[in-house]
């Protein structure tokens, strides 16, 4: 007679039988648990979804800012680049003993320098301009605004359109001419609903300049961004009547000349021309530093990736404390379901359970806990992504990558604070289990 021997495919089967029944006993007792504890599984939920509703919130308002920084980096020309007395991203606050920075002494971009750079063959369009506060009237309130002076051309380094006037023409820059360029939020502050075009405005910009009356030739509406309610009120006004008639311009003042290469030059083939002209006019030796840097489009992104990048590992860092407030809720809730339930481990393992399919058992249990609070913290994520869209300037936006850290986040809690209870269970003598009342 032939060896009889138990078909391998009723094996598999078996063993399929006994894990879907694992799964599926564990789901039902602890669905059973929810409802029953359902004070304890709300607290327990509670700080499960806390923490992962941190991390849903955080990533989806980084990521909103972050498009939106990149969209403007990419509306203002992927190719431009900034001239400035120094690379701002490589600036260490560090000091010789003088108490000054290592850059403080460099050289300001001079007027003829910007002239020598609008001319060389690879450039396009070059734009000086500087920053400072003056006050301005019309009539009798005096309104404090953020002034700019610049060179013509300016407008297309910033996304917008003039919805009453002009700009400054290049003959009003080189003659210093006492005209203004108003953003649409500030000409609508001053003047309601009168047309500012042609009117007179009386400027001070501090003591070393006497009242300057200025012409408003021009108002500009900028592209809706996210900084744009900080940033709504500002004036522009020719580089030079900034310097000549307000006084604007000191040693210490930041100039910077926005660049953009021709068609068909890359930046770096018209940073190399710069770089010869600059060092040429400067009389720096072969073996001398620029005393003069440069920030490209691309830098700005990467430095606001750092950054960004650095903050929401904090935001994470801090959500953690929220899902260990849930995982040791999952530890309490857990151990006394196995305290509860230690009879019916102690007849599960006499009709032949194993030490492994207790403790799977009790996994599922754990788990199905921080799902919930996964599910509770994605939800709650989700409104106050969509809150603050609608009621802030944030442009909130969920990427689906915190959906799938949150879940991961909330799965190890349940995992690794859940297997204390479930060792336990497993662990327990099946004679001492029966004997427990």
């Amino acid at each position: 007679m032939a060896d009889f021997k138990r078909p391998a495919p009723r094996r598999d089967r078996a063993r399929v039988d006994t894990w879907g029944h694992v799964l599926g006993e564990g789901t039902r007792v602890a669905r059973a648990a929810l409802v029953a504890n359902w004070r304890r599984t709300v607290l327990t939920v509670l700080g499960v979804g806390i923490g992962a509703g941190v991390v849903v919130t955080v990533a989806a308002v980084i990521e909103g800012i972050r498009s939106e920084v990149l969209g403007a980096v990419e509306s203002a020309g992927p190719n431009n680049f900034s001239l400035m007395p120094f690379d701002f991203s490589e600036v260490r606050i560090t000091t010789d003993g003088s108490g000054r920075p290592a850059w403080f002494d460099r050289p300001p971009i001079s007027d003829r320098e910007i002239r020598r750079v609008r001319n060389l063959p690879g450039i396009d369009l070059a734009v000086a301009g500087f920053e400072f506060s003056a006050a301005l009237r019309y009539r009798s309130n005096w309104v404090r605004a953020s002034w700019r002076g610049q060179s013509s051309g300016w407008a297309a380094f910033v996304p917008g359109d003039f919805v009453s006037g002009r700009d400054f023409t290049p003959a009003e820059v080189n003659q210093a001419r006492a005209v203004v360029v108003l953003s649409a939020s500030l000409a609508e502050s001053i003047f309601g609903e009168l047309d500012p075009v042609g009117k007179r405005l009386r400027v001070n910009a501090g003591r070393r300049a006497a009242n300057e009356l200025f012409t408003v030739v021009g108002v500009y509406q900028p592209e809706d961004n996210l900084f744009g309610e900080a940033t709504s009120n500002f004036a522009l006004t020719p580089f030079t009547a900034a310097d000549k008639r307000l006084k604007a311009r000191s040693r210490w003042t930041l100039i910077t000349v926005t660049v953009a290469p021709r068609e068909g030059v890359t930046y770096q083939q018209a940073q190399d021309q710069i770089i010869s002209a600059l060092r040429s006019m400067r009389g720096l030796g072969p073996g001398e530093e620029n005393n003069f840097g440069f920030v490209r489009s691309d830098q700005i992104a990467d430095l606001f990736n750092q950054l960004t990048g650095a903050f929401f590992a904090i935001m994470v860092g801090l959500s953690s404390v929220g899902m260990m407030v849930g995982g040791i809720g999952v530890i309490g809730i857990m151990l006394i379901s196995v305290t509860e339930r230690t009879r019916e481990i102690g007849i599960r393992k006499a009709v032949g359970a194993t030490r492994r399919e207790i403790l799977w058992q009790f996994l599922i249990e754990a788990s199905l806990l921080t799902a919930t609070g996964a599910a509770a913290g994605l939800l709650i994520g989700w409104g106050i992504s969509e809150l603050l869209a609608y009621y802030t300037p944030l442009p909130a936006r969920i990427p689906l990558w915190s959906v799938f850290a949150a879940i991961t986040l909330a799965a190890l809690t349940g995992i690794l604070f859940g297997m204390i209870p479930a060792l336990r269970a497993a662990k327990l003598d099946p004679v001492d289990a029966l004997r427990y009342e």
